[in-house]
Order: structure tokens, then sequence, then C-alpha cells
């Protein structure tokens, strides 16, 4: 298949991002190559300035702050409820997105032995990745305790899955800072964290999701067509190791 001209992360910070050699490791399974690119910018207006020479097709994962400028300045959006996308595709010069924060999540939990089906979640946070996740973890069938955070998770498709109380399977801390900032601890039977740092490793939930959610953006945005040739998520966090 053909590939982009361009690939790789857009946001701030993202020099800790793995998401480039995801895109290689995949690209080299599925026979794509494209130039990996850091688009480093903190807002939408120094996002389009740093790709304003950038011909071609392009493909990008985007981190904060740049997860809910794209709706409105470039006309993508993502699943119901979650208002932000984090995967970028331009083709033609007509751009598309969606979110897969969410669904990386599941699968990176699926990984771990946690099915979400019947599990409760206690999450702390309100922003776009906790309503991303909230939505999916509530479409597989589990609960959610909202802890108070910088935001509150607001009203949403996930309202019908909300409890107040309750032991929870599992806990995560949203509002813990990119780069492997430290997490609230929470009350549960385990917690993880979507944050990873530079000195990260495979068995690490937050390298394991990141995978996972790149996984998705491939099967259901950058290249669905390749969806049955796309590497299994334990065969790419084994390539990742040895590409470190």
């Amino acid at each position: 298949m053909s590939g982009p001209a361009y690939w790789g992360i857009a946001g701030y910070p993202i020099a800790h991002s793995l998401t480039p050699r995801l895109f290689t490791i995949v690209g080299e399974k599925l026979g794509v190559d494209a130039q990996c690119i850091f688009v480093e910018a903190d807002s939408m207006s120094e996002f389009e300035a740093n790709i304003e020479q950038l011909d071609g097709d392009l493909w990008l994962s985007c981190t904060a702050p740049l997860k809910h400028s794209p709706q409105a300045r470039l006309g993508v959006g993502g699943p119901e409820g979650v208002n932000a996308i984090n995967q970028l595709k331009r083709k033609d010069g007509v751009w598309s997105g969606t979110s897969t924060d969410g669904v990386g999540f599941v699968a990176a939990c699926r990984h771990i032995g946690i099915e979400p089906n019947g599990s409760t979640l206690r999450m702390r946070g309100g922003g776009s990745a906790a309503r991303a996740i909230a939505a999916a973890w509530a479409a597989e069938g589990g609960r959610i305790i909202p802890s108070e955070g910088r935001r509150a998770l607001l009203s949403g498709p996930w309202d019908g899955a909300i409890v107040e109380s309750g032991n929870a399977t599992l806990a995560i801390d949203l509002d813990a800072a990119a780069g492997g900032g430290d997490s609230v601890q929470l009350e549960a039977e385990q917690q993880v964290s979507i944050s990873y740092g530079d000195d990260w490793r495979i068995d690490e939930f937050a390298v394991i999701m990141v995978a996972a959610q790149h996984l998705e953006a491939w099967k259901h945005l950058y290249a669905p067509e390749k969806a049955a040739n796309l590497p299994i998520l334990s065969l790419l966090l084994e390539k990742l190791s040895s590409f470190n």
C-alpha cells in the first residue's frame, strides 16, 4: 500500500513520545514508509504554521494541548461525548480524525488481564482522555467511580455506568503530568498510569496503552483496509523493546 509523505507526533511536550517508533515498526510490517516528524506546537496556530510547508499526505498522533482545537479548525470530530481527537489524517488536502484513547485503554486492560465488563474503574479527571476512557469503558459494560480532580467528569454516554461508591478493580489518575508524572494514589485493587518517561519499559501500562491505541489508529483511521495484517499488541511491544 502507499503511505503518507509524513507521519509522527504533534503537541507539547513530545520529545519523549514513542509514537514515531510505533509508526516505523507498524509501517515495516505493512511495507509502508514515510518521513517521521515531531511537530512541536502548544497552540493550533503554531501547529498550522509548522505543517504549512509539508506537502503531501500526513498522519499524526496528537497530544495536549491539541486534542480539542482540530475539531473546529480542521472540521474533524471524535466519538460521541468525547469532544476531542488524538489522531489526525490529511489525505489529498482533506482532514479526518478520531480518538483512540478509550479503545486503546480497553485493549491495554485486556492485555494485562482485566475485562471491563462487570469491573469497576475509579477514575480521577475529566479531560479528553478521561471522557474517551469513560465512553469506551461504559460501552464494554464497565462501571465508573469518578474521583475529584482538576476537572469533573461531565455528563455523557457513560452516565448509565456511573456508580457513587464500591470496590474498584482498577484505578487511574488522569491528572498525572505527561512524561512520567506522579499519580495520586486511589483506592482500588490495582492502579495504572498512562504517563511514561524516558526510562519506559514495555511492561508499563502507559507503554502498553500507547501501543494499543496506535494499532487502533491504523485500524480505524490510517489504513483500515490493512486491519487484518496489523501486528498483534504483544508482538508490537516486543518489537518496540528491541527498537529501544
